[in-house]
């Protein structure tokens, strides 16, 4: 009798054009997964083109800016029909002046934060969700930063809060989704050098990112939210 053929894992990675999201698609790449990466339209070539051009058969790139609510539902349009096994967003920024307070940053610079690193992320796992498994996963890049116990020092107030909200976020959609087997996560990578973490990040991307995804798929089959790091420890809300 004919095998039936084996299933290839596929993960739709939200934001994967370079710093983390290119990473996790390598990893994933690396654990004989199939990806799906999307890139902001213009933004021209990028590392993920180079990961497609290197694996084809393995690696397909969507456009879509999440900031933009028809374009979220374009690429579900476009993806209908699909299933994937995990469907991770990875998106994150922060203000011109991180430094700024509260009290200080702009409404434009507090609402444009909001958006991209908040509710951006959240229309995308509201309007994706059904293209997982049943059995799959939902995670999004969250951030150390995020969790209101371990805010001892201040500092980056309005990324904090846009991560702290996020969590929330995450919480209620976990929360109406509390009979499903699906596993969900945010996680957080550690300070890592990149655009957005800085020269001065104690992590390299490579340090960073096989940890993050191997928790991805530690994860997998356990339902229920967690916030985890990196090496997979319990960050505190």
């Amino acid at each position: 009798m004919p095998q039936a053929p084996v299933h290839t894992p596929t993960v739709l990675l939200i934001g994967a054009s370079r710093g983390l999201g290119h990473a996790m698609a390598a990893e994933f790449l690396k654990n004989g997964w199939h990806v799906v990466g999307t890139v902001r339209a213009g933004s021209g070539r990028t590392l993920l083109h180079d990961l497609a051009d290197a694996h084809p058969d393995r690696v397909d790139i969507e456009t879509l800016d999440i900031t933009r609510p028809e374009q979220i539902r374009a690429l579900h349009e476009r993806l209908s029909g699909r299933m994937f096994d995990i469907l991770f967003v990875n998106a994150g920024t922060t203000n011109p002046d991180p430094t700024q307070t509260i009290g200080e940053v702009s409404t434009e610079d507090f609402v444009n934060l909001m958006i991209t690193n908040a509710l951006g992320p959240m229309r995308v796992v509201e309007r994706l969700s059904d293209l997982v498994t049943p059995a799959g996963l939902i995670g999004v890049m969250s951030s150390g930063q995020g969790s209101i116990a371990d805010n001892e020092s201040g500092q980056r107030e309005v990324y904090r809060g846009s991560k702290a909200a996020l969590n929330q976020f995450m919480r209620s959609f976990a929360a109406r989704q509390a009979q499903t087997p699906r596993a969900m996560l945010l996680i957080a990578p550690g300070w890592v050098r990149t655009d957005l973490g800085g020269p001065e990040g104690r992590l390299s991307i490579e340090e960073s990112v096989p940890g993050v995804v191997n928790v991805l798929l530690t994860k997998l089959g356990h339902p229920g939210l967690e916030y985890l790091d990196y090496c997979g420890r319990t960050v505190r809300w």
